[in-house]
């Protein structure tokens, strides 16, 4: 196939590429500048909404990754780029894909678990409705953006993706060095469910999606076990052979994070994947301790 990526300097979309690549399918990145490299590229700018569209011809999918870092601080500026880069970004994409002739058959556009909000101990499947705040409420405008492509006859899913197991960024980097000191412990109450994934799944769930054709509309991009912070603290504890005596305190990351400690460390998630296993996807690390240790293997 040819396929278009965006987000593909990314941690996922690097790595997406490259997983493409070696099944034998021509890659081409959406990007806003030119790139240092001999790759087919195509250029954008969502803020001023343009696409050079006539480097589009031929696709038969597309796979959306683009969208501002959240792990910062959120103040109110950072909150519009956050949601701003993800809805009008795809809305714009979503709107050029589908004037081509003939417009590409997949549009896999990234989406998040955020969109379920707090929701304590309720099993979350694709059928869950929204939650509240500001991360449900983005997710939920930046799937309705592609709607676009999906009114146009292209199959469109939404991977909402979870916790991240990897070492090169997000939640599990930014706890590994109090950890590997021995003064990691529980966020907060602890009781909170984390629904995660190994980063060797995320790649493997896209692809699953992208040549399933039976798979569309969001579908739960996470490992088939959640667990709590407290059981996510314990065997993270015991694969790197430390102590997690030490919990952090609600006030003190909420002080320290703003309202984003609330949205990320603190809302509990319980998801399931259940459409993506129902597609017949084969997770490669069901279970948490067993990804650990591979991870750090």
């Amino acid at each position: 196939m040819k396929v278009l990526v965006t987000g593909s300097t990314g941690l996922i979309g690097s790595a997406l590429i490259k997983a493409l690549q070696a099944q034998g399918h021509q890659v081409v990145r959406l990007v806003r500048a030119p790139l240092a490299s001999s790759e087919p590229t195509v250029q954008w700018d969502p803020e001023a909404g343009t696409i050079d569209a006539t480097g589009l011809a031929g696709l038969d999918a597309v796979v959306h990754l683009a969208g501002e870092s959240i792990a910062r601080r959120w103040t109110a500026a950072r909150k519009r780029r956050i949601r701003d880069s993800r809805v009008a970004g795809t809305h714009l994409l979503a709107q050029t894909i589908a004037r081509l002739d003939p417009p590409p058959k997949t549009l896999i556009s990234a989406s998040a678990i955020g969109y379920y909000g707090d929701r304590g101990d309720t099993i979350l499947r694709e059928d869950s409705g929204p939650g509240t705040g500001f991360l449900a409420e983005t997710s939920v405008a930046w799937e309705q953006a592609a709607q676009p492509a999906a009114q146009a006859g292209i199959r469109v899913a939404h991977p909402r993706t979870g916790v991240l197991l990897t070492t090169a960024g997000g939640a599990l980097k930014e706890m590994l060095l109090p950890f590997r000191l021995g003064v990691g412990g529980v966020l907060g109450s602890g009781r909170q469910y984390w629904s995660w994934i190994a980063f060797d799944d995320v790649i493997g769930g896209l692809l699953h999606a992208l040549h399933n054709e039976n798979l569309s509309g969001p579908f739960n991009l996470v490992a088939p076990q959640p667990v709590t912070n407290r059981e996510f603290t314990k065997v993270l504890g015991r694969v790197l052979s430390r102590p997690t005596v030490m919990p952090a305190p609600k006030f003190a990351l909420r002080l320290l994070l703003g309202e984003m400690a609330d949205g990320l460390l603190f809302a509990s998630a319980r998801v399931e994947p259940a459409k993506l296993l129902a597609a017949g996807y084969q997770f490669r690390h069901p279970d948490l301790e067993e990804a650990l240790r591979a991870l750090f293997k």
